[in-house]
């Protein structure tokens, strides 16, 4: 995407589904396996296990995949 246009334009798919452009411009020879994507809506509840006591805890926080880093680096004592 253009740089002035980064953020004008937001696109969601749906959970089995991969946005991109078509087959006939991507050369997937070469992949020994399946094509992926990454950050969708889908991709947000991720599964953390940390060893040591959270300092606070947030009831009403919605954490999502890139919180991890600041429980890990912020919260976990």
């Amino acid at each position: 995407m253009p740089f002035d246009r980064i953020g004008d334009i937001v696109v969601v798919s749906r959970q089995d589904t991969v946005i991109g452009t078509s087959v006939e411009r991507h050369d997937l020879s070469g992949l020994e396996v399946p094509l992926r994507s990454h950050g969708g809506v889908s991709e947000q509840k991720v599964p953390l296990v940390v060893n040591r006591q959270v300092k606070t805890t947030f009831p009403d926080r919605r954490w999502r995949n890139f919180d991890a880093f600041d429980l890990g680096l912020n919260l976990a004592c």
